[in-house]
């Protein structure tokens, strides 16, 4: 137990009062306006107000304020709330951020997730909200966002860009003391931005660069901006461009600065896990430890709040619904408290959640987590508390097809009505297994197993890699390097599944029609007889063909379970035992699968009427379980999404938080962890040292999961372009055509570097970058000093342009156009003024949400490629 006193009582309540008593009408409008509906909202604190911030600044922070930001989910209403905290930012406006997420919270009922976010330190859920990456600007919003606008040019800023999947800039001084030979940066100059590539920054690196300077040409400058490519290895590849960065920068003296590596200080997903209760004795904090991993849900209790330690990389507050209303207001001060009592970094991530509200990875720490009326299968509710056997329903193939998200649920791929073709290990070689007695699987040998389906007339793979107990190491080894080259057979199309003995996965199960018998050890080798000692007995699982097997266990008494059905086969007798708790389906399944293991007939026994024979093949009667709790199926887990990559010269594993198909990277592996098994997505430009890592990595991940995960959990190796249901039912909105539709980042600096350098000089000596009047606005922040130039430009005398004129995508107000006059329109058809790339621009904010099925917020936030799909869709591309 630890006890701290609680830091600046008096200076948080002032400045808690001085919050609350600014907490106007105005205020309270702006609550009860939120938008419920899925997206993103944000606020900054400026005065200690909640001041909206406009969709198109999104993704800009001013390093001087703290901003609240509300996220929506597609997933029944479920919210997080972030308040970001700036470097520069007061402790009043850090205090009213704090005070004003606590009442956005009561304002949403109490169950959205707060995080606290620290510049720099953002958490991976909050980057993947920008998908193109975030700003960082100086200095703060003092003149609010009244006035800011869209089509300004007059910008000169060099940003430092940093990071592969989710990208930060800050804004760095515009000078080639900043550069680095190791990382990427924009030179912004209105309307030309120039992206530097370092020498030793990698591909995925620049395209996501790429994409940033393209988000900032089509947010801020109305798309009307140029954006060029250097390599910075091979500058002299580009003589115009590099004219252009001399004119600006001056010349370079010396060489630049060595590559910085990136902040690592974000602890590994494996460290150790300590559970707390925390409370207040007197104006003091204590901190009482509860428990260490793994942990249970039973240890949260709803009267109590509790903090989870994640070996100092995070904290995470839990909330019982039955707690005070000052313990669950307070929740998150008392994990800043904390924060600071263990001397963490200020940096820590922090969330607070409620009681049913609790995020995937909060789940992911304890070694059962249920939902209230959690349900399993097709529609069997789980009461909390209370655990039954579930049963296996029979499905419509087709909805699985349809339904993508229902077969990852099933983990079905289709009935199992496919083709199955068995080989198994034999002096290291592969030998075809009669089909007699294909679903017999032995544990001293391994086995390949080759299933084939088809959909919509497209044959589709799944290579299962069997392995025995008992088999050796060799053949483990041979087994996995005989399905590299079934898969080279079959061009690398199948889907590859480790399947260690005993955690066979439900397809498995299905595709052998209630037949699978595993037997402990022997082989299935033709001419080896295995050796058969006294009795064997044989437990049975399964209500159907989809489901069954028959494992064989230690022929004793405590092997039996008052669950199941088992077979006992001894010298002289064969036994069919029926538990008590086993019902007539399985009964069923139980003589079904008898016929396959034995053609004697069988003695029917049911529990509690066995005669003295069957106690004596089992050695005699001892104690088994017997209990009404049946058998435990494994509980639902919200997946998570890893990328593993080595692209920094080492290999790691980052989680991609709240993840989409679009986060698929194509150069790297992907480790989808969905609770019953683990899948390694492989891109298709993936290397081959990332391939072998990620599938060591996903042994290490569940050796060293605090939950204390099965390490045989199976293991499944899906490529890019044949992604299965069970993995693409994972992901909302999954499409199948992504992969051609996108660009690479060689396609992409070609179109971008295809555009006349005459035209950025043209750009670059027509803006108003030297304009005496003004300054520059970029959207959502305050104004900044007049850039100042080097060179000819000093001398130019450049015209400002109205916006409204620049760019004819932007549409006063009230001027809409008939969507008659734009749908399937060319652009010699169209109205005077209107831009025939943007006609969605044109339309009124009815007609846009009609067309598109979405409001323009949300279509802002998708990618391109996803815009230009929807905009073809309804004629207006």
């Amino acid at each position: 137990m630890m006890t701290t006193r609680t830091a600046s009582r008096k200076d948080k309540s002032k400045t808690k009062s001085t919050v609350h008593a600014m907490m106007n009408e105005a205020n309270k409008d702006a609550f009860r306006s939120v938008n419920r509906k899925p997206g993103l909202q944000i606020w900054t604190i400026n005065k200690l107000q909640m001041v909206p911030v406009p969709a198109r600044s999104f993704g800009n922070f001013f390093e001087g304020d703290c901003y609240i930001v509300l996220h929506m989910s597609q997933n029944m209403g479920a919210a997080d709330i972030h308040y970001w905290i700036g470097n520069t930012s007061s402790q009043d406006e850090q205090g009213a951020a704090a005070v004003y997420v606590t009442q956005l919270d009561e304002h949403l009922g109490g169950a959205p997730v707060q995080h606290r976010e620290v510049q720099g330190h953002e958490s991976a859920r909050f980057r993947g909200y920008f998908k193109n990456g975030i700003i960082y600007k100086k200095g703060g919003v003092a003149s609010g966002f009244d006035h800011v606008e869209t089509n300004a040019y007059n910008v000169l800023r060099l940003l430092h860009v940093k990071g592969r999947k989710h990208v930060t800039a800050s804004e760095v001084e515009v000078s080639w003391k900043s550069f680095n030979t190791g990382d990427i940066f924009l030179l912004d100059m209105g309307k030309v931005i120039v992206q530097w590539n370092g020498e030793k920054s990698n591909r995925r690196e620049k395209l996501k660069a790429t994409l940033l300077a393209q988000e900032i040409r089509d947010r801020e400058r109305g798309g009307r901006a140029q954006i060029g490519v250097v390599e910075g290895g091979d500058e002299r590849e580009s003589p115009e461009l590099m004219k252009t960065m001399t004119e600006v920068l001056g010349q370079r003296s010396g060489p630049l600065k060595a590559a910085v590596p990136d902040d690592d200080s974000r602890k590994a997903h494996n460290a150790g896990v300590r559970l707390y209760h925390v409370y207040d004795v007197s104006g003091n904090l204590v901190v009482q430890e509860v428990a260490t991993q793994p942990l249970t849900q039973d240890l949260l209790r709803s009267s109590d709040c509790y903090l989870l330690d994640h070996g100092g990389s995070s904290v995470m507050v839990w909330k019982g619904k039955h707690a005070s209303k000052e313990e669950r207001q307070g929740a998150l001060n008392r994990a800043v408290g904390y924060i600071k009592a263990k001397k963490y970094p200020a940096s820590t991530s922090v969330e607070v959640m409620c009681e049913g509200g609790e995020s995937a990875v909060f789940k992911h720490l304890f070694k059962e987590w249920r939902d209230k009326n959690q349900t399993q299968g097709l529609g069997t509710t789980h009461t909390l508390g209370k655990i039954t056997k579930v049963d296996q329903v029979k499905f419509d193939v087709l909805e699985l097809h349809a339904r993508p998200e229902l077969a990852a649920q099933q983990r079905m791929v289709d009935d199992a009505s496919g083709e199955v073709e068995v080989w198994r290990i034999e002096n290291l070689e592969l030998a075809e297994v009669n089909p007699r007695t294909y679903g017999q699987f032995y544990g001293g040998d391994c086995y390949l197993v080759l299933y084939t389906y088809r959909v919509s007339n497209r044959e589709q793979h799944i290579l299962y890699m069997w392995q025995g107990r008992h088999a050796t190491n060799d053949e483990v080894t041979a087994c996995a390097y005989q399905a590299v080259h079934v898969d080279a057979k079959y061009n690398g199309a199948p889907v590859q599944v480790r399947v260690v003995m005993g955690k066979e996965p439900r397809h498995f199960l299905a595709i052998f029609k209630g037949k699978l018998v595993i037997f402990e050890g022997g082989t299935g080798r033709p001419g080896v007889v295995n050796p058969v000692g006294g009795a064997r007995l044989f437990q049975v699982r399964g209500t159907n063909e989809l489901n069954t097997k028959a494992t064989e266990v230690q022929a004793r008494a405590s092997s039996l379970n008052a669950n199941d059905v088992f077979l006992l086969k001894s010298d002289h007798s064969c036994y069919l035992w029926y538990g008590k708790g086993c019902n007539g389906d399985e009964r069923v399944m139980g003589k079904a699968i008898s016929d396959v293991l034995s053609k004697q007939d069988k003695q029917v026994v049911m529990e509690g009427q066995e005669p003295a024979d069957f106690w004596v093949a089992l050695g005699g009667k001892a104690p088994y379980a017997s209990d009404k709790s049946f058998q435990k199926e494994e509980p639902l887990h919200s997946p998570r999404l890893f990328e593993c990559s080595n692209q920094t010269g080492q290999f790691r594993m980052t989680e991609v938080d709240d993840f989409a198909q679009s986060d698929l990277d194509e150069e790297d592996v992907m480790l989808l962890d969905t609770w019953e098994e683990i899948f390694l997505w492989v891109g298709s430009s993936a290397n081959q040292d990332e391939t072998k890592e990620a599938w060591n990595s996903a042994r290490e991940y569940l050796r060293t999961h605090p939950a204390g995960r099965d390490t045989d959990t199976p293991v499944v190796s899906v490529k890019q372009g044949f992604e299965p249901p069970t993995f693409s039912g994972w992901f909302h909105a999954w499409d199948p055509h992504k992969w051609s539709a996108g660009k690479s980042y060689e396609q992409m600096k070609e179109l971008n570097n295809d555009v006349s350098l005459s035209l950025i000089n043209v750009n670059l000596n027509n803006t108003t970058l030297n304009s005496s009047g003004g300054g520059y606005q970029a959207p959502g922040g305050p104004m900044s000093p007049p850039p100042f130039y080097r060179g000819h430009f000093g001398d130019s005398s450049p015209h400002a342009t109205s916006p409204t004129t620049s760019h004819p995508s932007f549409t006063p107000p009230g001027k809409h156009v008939a969507p008659e006059l734009l749908i399937n329109k060319p652009a010699s058809e169209l109205p005077p003024g209107v831009d025939p790339c943007h006609k969605e621009n044109f339309l009124s904010d009815d007609d846009f949400e009609r067309l598109l099925g979405m409001g323009r917020l949300e279509f802002q936030r998708l990618t391109i490629w996803r815009q230009n799909e929807l905009k073809k869709k309804a004629g207006l591309f």
